[in-house]
């Protein structure tokens, strides 16, 4: 049995794989069991903390839900406003207000999560919560 501890190193990590693999067929509520259990936890920690996943920023979760559907811009006034509005929208000068991120949320299923955040550092402001 390998002796738990918390992965702090790529070896580490490495390590509680290849055990987690050795007894993945272990019986629950056994040591193997039990061990496995804490592996798995310790391991997502891990994972959680080197590789997070980062959520697409929202004109860019916009631009790829247009692709997936086919949407030219003037798909997007009903959820946006008017034209202008929407190549606004598109090119990063106007940030998205409230009731634009409900209908894009509501009408084209792009998560709220993803359209409420911030845009990188290199172009503040994105989220606006301003009713339009």
């Amino acid at each position: 049995m390998m002796q738990p501890k918390l992965i702090k190193t790529e070896a580490d990590y490495h390590a509680a794989l290849a055990r987690i693999e050795e007894i993945f067929n272990a019986k629950p509520n056994t040591a193997e069991g039990d061990e496995l259990d804490l592996l798995a936890v310790l391991v997502e920690a891990y994972e959680e903390r080197t590789f997070p996943i980062n959520l697409p920023d929202p004109v860019s979760a916009i631009k790829f839900r247009m692709e997936q559907q086919n949407l030219k811009p003037k798909d997007l006034v009903p959820y946006i406003g008017n034209k202008s509005k929407v190549s606004e929208v598109l090119s990063g000068r106007r940030t998205l207000s409230l009731s634009m991120i409900r209908n894009l949320a509501t009408g084209l299923g792009i998560p709220a999560e993803v359209l409420i955040q911030e845009r990188p550092s290199d172009s503040p402001g994105l989220v606006n919560m301003s009713h339009e």
